[in-house]
């Protein structure tokens, strides 16, 4: 058995070692049992039932047996360290595909298999779901998880790969079941009732999700796009209740709320295809739409200017003393004197600068989102969302990145491969502290 890491030991031995710590918990030792006799089947069928067995055991747990058995995993279902050695050598000493396939079998964690195996017990697929969740909540106060974590992801990722999604438009004849799990799992702007969700689903609104055939029930992940004839600068009128005016004859279509509901899923990102898709269908249903843009929230916007703030990097010197000011979003002449420099401050956050135009590496997380997945940073939109929310997190700011279907491939490159983030004419003027180009319209970029 591999030598556990230090920290671990030491919690370890705490409890007397790693036997002791086991006896305390018959759940977890009887789970360990089932674990290696689970690996050790060569039939089907009684593979099948010791994976039923040691699924009862686990749904069981509390989370001091869990951190137990999770410790027991990464322990006692790690790679032999000998054969790796020796296997490594060989590959060395003889690199042929021979040795290259012995060296791949080997490094393979037998916990992965395990894992593999688990996934044949009903509902194998949302317990380990469940499970990657579980650990990544544990990671850091137990950073010795991290190399079943990385089993976890691994597994998880080829299992949910694009090929195996399948995705729907989500409307209100869509099972009551499915759409109760919009309400719960909507993570941007919350759905306060039936009446809000069936607002969002027909008429001039869109709702599509990926589900995997082991969780036909369960979307992934799903997003809502308003169709309109212009590229909103306020979520207040796509949240409204009444009828939209965009369903005859749309120019644009909006999305407005992207959410992932699967914790254990964490990570792996099929967002970027969910977009693409949608974009296909869509041209496809409404030809007249000719502008696919979000208006996304800046979720770190307001602690990164607090900072800057604080630091005393921002130049405007009573900036602080207005924004403190109570409800200054209701005073015209506060307004006034904040939007200038509020959107060249928000521009230069987006675009990765200090608040002096310097270099500076941070990245919103939403802006690299759609970065990553091939938009352009369009407009930054002032007193967007003035909602509780939008105030803490980013002043009330949102912005609208726009996705043009030809260039989705080159600006995915120009992010991921060379770092360069592709905006507009208008967000080049607010960097630079010039009035942002059509920033007060509602117009299209064409």
């Amino acid at each position: 058995m591999q030598a556990p890491p230090p920290s671990l030991w030491r919690r370890l031995t705490q409890f007397g070692g790693v036997k002791q710590l086991r006896a305390r918990n018959s759940q977890v030792s009887a789970a360990v049992r089932l674990a290696k006799v689970l690996l050790s089947e060569k039939g089907e069928l009684s593979g099948a039932r010791h994976a039923t067995a040691l699924a009862a055991h686990y749904d069981l747990m509390k989370e001091s047996q869990l951190v137990s058995f999770f410790s027991a995993l990464v322990m006692d279902f790690d790679a032999p360290v000998a054969e790796l050695s020796a296997a490594a050598r060989a590959y060395l000493e003889d690199p042929n595909p021979a040795t290259s396939s012995r060296l791949a079998k080997i490094s393979e964690p037998p916990r992965q298999e395990l894992i593999r195996r688990l996934n044949m017990a009903p509902g194998g697929a949302a317990r380990i779901l469940h499970m990657r969740e579980q650990v990544l909540n544990l990671l850091k106060a137990h950073p010795e998880f991290a190399p079943l974590a990385e089993d976890l992801r691994h597994l998880l990722a080829s299992w949910f790969n694009r090929g195996f999604l399948q995705m729907r438009q989500i409307d209100w004849r869509t099972p009551a079941f499915v759409l109760e799990k919009l309400i719960k799992y909507e993570a941007v702007h919350q759905i306060g009732d039936w009446d809000d969700l069936r607002r969002r689903v027909q008429g001039d609104r869109r709702c599509y999700g990926f589900f995997h055939p082991a969780l036909p029930d369960e979307p992934l992940i799903f997003v809502e796009v308003a169709l309109t004839r212009v590229m909103n600068d306020a979520i207040g009128p796509l949240l409204a209740q009444e009828m939209g005016q965009g369903a005859d004859k749309p120019k644009a279509a909006i999305f407005y709320s992207i959410s992932n509901c699967q914790s254990g899923l964490r990570g792996i990102q099929f967002g970027n295809m969910l977009i693409k898709q949608v974009v296909a269908d869509i041209k496809a249903e409404a030809p007249s739409v000719r502008t696919f843009a979000t208006l996304s929230p800046i979720p770190g916007f307001r602690a990164w200017l607090d900072k800057a703030i604080a630091n005393g990097d921002v130049a405007d010197a009573e900036l602080a003393e207005k924004l403190a000011t109570p409800d200054w979003k209701s005073d015209r002449d506060l307004c006034n004197a904040l939007r200038g420099p509020m959107l060249t401050l928000c521009a230069r956050y987006l675009m990765q600068l200090k608040p002096d135009g310097k270099v500076s590496g941070i990245t919103d997380p939403v802006a690299k989102f759609h970065l990553s997945n091939g938009a352009r940073i369009e407009r930054v939109n002032w007193l967007a969302d003035v909602s509780a929310k939008g105030m803490r997190e980013s002043w009330g700011l949102m912005v609208n990145y726009r996705y043009v279907p030809n260039d989705i491939e080159n600006n995915h490159a120009a992010f991921v491969e060379r770092g360069q983030i592709v905006h507009s004419r208008g967000i080049r003027n607010l960097v630079q502290g010039r009035p942002q180009s059509g920033a007060d319209k509602n117009r299209l970029s064409t």
